[in-house]
């Protein structure tokens, strides 16, 4: 494997210790590949455009002046700003790739084999090099060359059709379709470092955010294949499972979801007063329920809105009714899981310190690093002068503008 940074000292404790990623990237699927990438302990090179860099970096400035999406997927990683319509911009790209482990990107389709990128002639003079292209809609196909952004891809695929109320169609909240995709990014990155550790011998992946966001859908895809029945817009109930759905309490709403026929006995008996309705025929089963589904919502309305919404949320989890407290964003942040598990970090950026929760995979022997949020072109002079560079020549690539 490629030599590491010396950035992360002597942490060969780190699952991806070794393994060095370069990535062309923007946005949000790639960057955030790569970000779990880092995380894991892998030294990971951004390749930017000088001046400007990753577009994600104005999409706001909510956080200390920087933008909520670049600081959430770029942490950990070194800013290498560069002009890759030079030759001597290119040049040091194909270097600096030569001595990587991962080339990962996410341009336009075709922009790469243009610049001499592709993953056909990097890896013909490297054959163990892994190369991932991601794309909106793949790399053939009548939609290949259209834009793909995650709306476009959640609507292109069906998502937008069951997600939202009865009367409006709505997009996730989160880009799903860019999650999707960097996530089977991730794995199929993971995947060929394994395979080439037995075989040494690298490969070429190709992802989508297309064939991602349609994997995510196989469920209802089923039920429209097989059933010819388009799974309807429910909100926050469920299509085959009732009382599951938000309900009112003297000061909110919560979140009540029963799957089977036992908890309804016990929700009824135990928790809402109501025991009469555990043996009643139009109610006793799922299936009676779903029938049922306005009446039972009412009911279940009416007997929890005189509970004070955590009273309720206690004697449910009590009772083993699985259930949840409809939050905001400000009840995540000061969320009391987060709080007791210990799930904050500081995470350093140019404009200082700021909160970010700790990576999901969490192994038991060794806490993963969360490293600094790089400013533009931060590790352009470190990065060239491990590809062999002086630093009369680094000055001289700056003052042509091919650096920054």
């Amino acid at each position: 494997m490629a030599e590491q940074s010396m950035s992360d000292g002597e942490r060969d404790d780190l699952p991806l210790h070794g393994v060095t990623v370069v990535s062309l990237e923007q946005a949000v699927a790639a960057p955030l590949a790569t970000r779990h990438l880092a995380d894991l302990g892998a030294r990971v090179v951004k390749i930017e455009r000088v001046g400007d860099g990753d577009f994600a970096r104005d999409y706001d400035s909510a956080v200390l002046g920087m933008a909520a999406h670049f600081v959430w997927l770029n942490r950990g990683k070194e800013s290498f700003a560069v002009d890759l319509k030079a030759p001597a911009g290119i040049d040091a790209v194909r270097t600096l790739i030569a001595g990587a482990d991962v080339f990962l990107q996410n341009l336009a389709p075709g922009a790469v084999e243009r610049l001499g990128l592709g993953a056909d002639d990097l890896r013909a003079d490297h054959p163990e090099l892994i190369v991932v292209n991601m794309s909106g809609y793949g790399t053939d196909g009548p939609m290949r060359d259209r834009k793909a952004y995650d709306l476009l891809v959640q609507s292109e695929t069906g998502l937008c059709s069951i997600t939202g109320t009865p009367e409006t169609a709505v997009k996730t909240g989160i880009p799903t379709a860019d999650i999707a995709a960097g996530m089977y990014a991730l794995t199929s990155i993971q995947a060929a470092l394994l395979r080439r550790v037995r075989t040494g011998v690298g490969a070429t992946v190709d992802v989508s955010m297309f064939d991602a966001t349609a994997e995510w859908l196989g469920y209802p895809m089923y039920l429209q294949m097989y059933q010819d029945r388009q799974v309807p817009r429910m909100g926050l109930a469920h299509t085959s499972i009732a009382p599951y759905d938000k309900y009112p309490t003297a000061d909110g709403e919560i979140l009540i979801g029963v799957q089977n026929d036992r908890g309804w006995r016990t929700l009824v008996t135990d928790v809402l007063g109501m025991p009469e309705l555990a043996d009643d025929p139009r109610y006793a089963t799922n299936v009676e329920r779903v029938r049922h589904r306005a009446e039972v919502d009412d009911l279940v309305g009416k007997a929890t809105r005189v509970f004070v919404g955590a009273d309720l949320d206690e004697k449910l989890c009590a009772a083993g009714i699985p259930a949840a407290q409809l939050r905001d964003l400000g009840g995540l942040v000061d969320h009391p899981q987060l709080a007791a598990r210990d799930r904050w970090r500081e995470v350093q950026t140019g404009a200082g310190a700021i909160r970010a929760i700790r990576p999901p995979m969490n192994f038991r022997d060794v806490e993963l690093p969360m490293g600094a949020v790089p400013e533009l072109g931060e590790h352009t002079d470190t990065v060239l002068a491990q590809l062999g560079s002086t630093d009369e020549q680094i000055e001289g690539l700056r003052k042509a503008g091919i650096v920054g």
